[in-house]
């Protein structure tokens, strides 16, 4: 495994929501033209305390669950515990941990920067770690077929 890139997308707190997901539809598509990935691994919504958070990652999600659609991508889905189980050992790991872990899996020099770079560094190793594209769930031969298909044309 080793490290390719990593940036996180921004959108300013006081800009109105729409125009914030618009920001990162725009960022999330740039990385998907640049990057050509054969699957996406997302973040998996689960209820917690936080009504606002859980919001956020949904409508972030559902983005990425668009662009993925709309390019014949595989998802996959993790949960926050899954991937600190993978990457840490402990499924209630701390987002120190989850980023010292990281850094030492990809012989990074430096932690990433921001936190949120980590964990999206964190979920990707969680998925190769996991089986890749190869474990996704529920994927009929045709569906197979058809995303072999799209990988080779993009070759």
């Amino acid at each position: 495994m080793s490290f390719v890139d990593v940036s996180v997308i921004r959108s300013a707190a006081e800009t109105p929501l729409e125009q914030r997901l618009l920001t990162i539809r725009d960022g999330l598509n740039l990385v998907l033209d640049t990057f050509r990935p054969d699957v996406i691994a997302i973040e998996r919504v689960f209820a917690q305390h936080n009504v606002r958070s859980v919001m956020g990652t949904a409508q972030v999600a559902g983005i990425a669950l668009l662009l993925a659609a709309e390019r014949g991508l595989a998802v996959a889905l993790h949960t926050p515990s899954e991937v600190k189980a993978a990457v840490t050992g402990y499924g209630r790991a701390d987002k120190k941990q989850v980023t010292a872990m990281v850094t030492t899996i990809l012989k990074l020099e430096s932690p990433p920067k921001p936190a949120d770079a980590a964990d999206a560094l964190a979920l990707a190793i969680c998925h190769a770690w996991r089986g890749g594209d190869v474990a996704l769930e529920g994927e009929t031969d045709a569906q197979r077929a058809w995303r072999a298909a799209v990988k080779a044309s993009r070759s």
